[in-house]
């Protein structure tokens, strides 16, 4: 079966009320079904945090996202280790002429050992490395 990599942008989209990305990440995922989707324990965590001044609301909605993903059979998280964080620690280091944050980099390696071109997501870190993003409309600053 495919595999696609959902990155914090994707899962932000379709828990934030009112993102301006949540049509097109909810478009790009009905278009790669039946698929896969692998994302990382450093997005996730990304993501959670992205919630922590949204309330009590958002913050427990992101919580039980993310324990929703850990649960469903069609989503893979690959669990962080110390070998992961050196390796994006390294990819990091290569790239002084990027803004990549450590967790695209982190993604980015999960992805080039899966084989994965395709990214649900808007972030151009991506494609700058010569992924296919599939979240495309949209507006940049998404913030919860």
């Amino acid at each position: 079966m495919k595999k696609v990599f959902a990155d914090t942008v994707y899962w932000v989209a379709i828990v934030k009320p009112n993102d301006p990305y949540k049509p097109a990440a909810e478009q790009a995922r009905q278009a790669v079904k039946p698929c896969i989707i692998v994302t990382t324990d450093e997005v996730l965590s990304e993501f959670v945090t992205l919630f922590a001044k949204g309330g009590p609301i958002l913050r427990e909605k992101a919580v039980q996202t993310v324990r929703a993903i850990l649960k469903d059979p069609n989503v893979r998280v690959v669990v962080e280790s110390r070998d992961s964080f050196l390796r994006a620690l390294d990819r990091f280091s290569r790239r002084p002429d990027k803004q990549y944050s450590l967790t695209d980099c982190s993604s980015m390696n999960v992805m080039d050992a899966e084989g994965i071109r395709d990214v649900l997501t808007h972030d151009h870190h991506f494609e700058q490395e010569g992924y296919n993003l599939l979240i495309r409309a949209g507006r940049s600053g998404s913030t919860p």
